[in-house]
């Protein structure tokens, strides 16, 4: 079975359920290529897994610190696919890798102290830092070379920073950072005694032409400052079910972590269907992720290569992540006006490189999400073709 055929995308649903600017959202006829959310259905193994637990009858309170089969499979998976060395007692699933930054924030971080934010990268770096009280040190994350030119980083530290954000592959410029540039970081954060807030939800969708290397397999007494996020939502298309852990290699500040989580009460934690979603994304589809990475790879170059031949428009090869990020500024647009016009006179809608999503360095660039079938990406990029024509008359 293909799970990726044009046919497998079902409007119908999607247009009911899928929301955080997609199709659930955008007026009737608009076109989302949007959040970072596939439109293909979740892997009928995650969905029997369910619904074998659902038919037990019960959704009964689970361990405070989450299954231990859950715990176990995190680890056993994040260490064979990643190099790692991840103790299954040192791994904390939680309500999504985004609630993980705020409680690895909230955890290290006191008014006042500072951490570096990449510009551009995802919002809630900076949001998980601006929640604890501290305040975002912005620092240009600037491509060079395929890659995030880190020479300047050290300028950027003060006495006051004790964190390092780092998104890992990165998003939105879909990089994944190379030895080289993970040592570097690891230099800076011992030397300057600092924290780092590893983000690797990402860590799964990444192309053949460059792998993924995790901070983490640089060896744990190099990282015991390194505290993890890990995500099930790109992946494996379950957003709704908020999967996610924090990991590290440190039991005092696990034990801090686990405090500022809230689960040992009946405030914090992650419900029973998803764990048991979780275990079966490990367990039983990541077959299904590798064909999808397939399909993603052909998106992925069919989208670059279009994007490329449009006026205006220049848009560099993504290593990893299904989101393309192309700059627009030959348009003559900024970001929020290119997007608003794409939406307005192309039923067009695109994520805007505004500072509300990924900081003010992604001003004029837009970010396109590939993670759909190839009759909508064909139908979208035809969409921003003629939008472009109207713009160009």
């Amino acid at each position: 079975m293909n799970y990726f055929d044009d046919s497998a995308v079902r409007l119908d649903i999607l247009k009911k359920r899928a929301f955080n600017y997609r199709w659930a959202e955008v007026e009737e006829g608009v076109l989302p290529l949007t959040a970072a959310d596939p439109d293909f259905p979740v892997a009928p193994q995650i969905i029997g897994a369910m619904k074998v637990y659902l038919d037990g009858g019960y959704l009964s309170y689970t361990p405070k610190m989450g299954l231990p089969e859950f715990r176990e499979a995190i680890a056993k998976s994040i260490n064979s696919r990643k190099n790692e060395n991840v103790k299954t007692e040192l791994v904390l699933p939680i309500d999504s890798a985004a609630r993980g930054m705020y409680v690895i924030a909230s955890t290290v971080l006191k008014p006042g102290d500072e951490m570096i934010v990449f510009d551009p990268v995802d919002y809630l770096f900076k949001e998980s830092c601006l929640a604890a009280g501290a305040v975002p040190v912005l620092f240009p994350a600037v491509l060079k070379d395929g890659h995030i030119d880190l020479s300047n980083l050290e300028s950027y530290i003060t006495p006051k920073t004790k964190m390092i954000g780092l998104c890992n592959p990165h998003n939105p410029w879909g990089t994944v950072y190379t030895k080289e540039d993970l040592d570097h970081i690891l230099n800076l954060a011992e030397k300057y005694d600092l924290w780092i807030m590893n983000d690797e939800i990402w860590s799964d969708i990444v192309y053949p032409e460059k792998p993924f290397i995790s901070i983490n397999s640089l060896g744990t007494e190099r990282n015991k400052k390194t505290l993890s996020v890990y995500g099930f939502s790109k992946s494996f298309g379950v957003a709704g079910l908020r999967i996610g852990c924090i990991y590290c290699n440190d039991e005092k500040v696990f034990e801090d972590i686990v405090k500022t989580s809230a689960v040992m009460t009946t405030a914090g934690g992650i419900a029973s269907i998803s764990q048991i979603a979780g275990i079966a994304c490990l367990e039983k589809g990541f077959p299904w992720v590798e064909e999808f990475l397939k399909h993603l790879r052909g998106n992925r170059d069919y989208a670059v290569e279009r994007l490329n031949k449009m006026p205006g428009i220049k848009c560099h090869m993504p290593q990893a992540t299904y989101l393309a990020f192309p700059d627009i500024s030959g348009t003559g647009l900024g970001s929020g006006a290119f997007a608003e016009f794409m939406e307005k006179n192309a039923k067009l809608a695109v994520v805007p490189g505004t500072e509300k999503f990924f900081g003010a360095g992604a001003e004029g660039h837009i970010r396109i999400c590939f993670a759909t079938s190839r009759a909508i990406l064909t139908q979208g990029l035809d969409r921003m073709e003629k939008g472009l024509a109207l713009l160009n008359k």
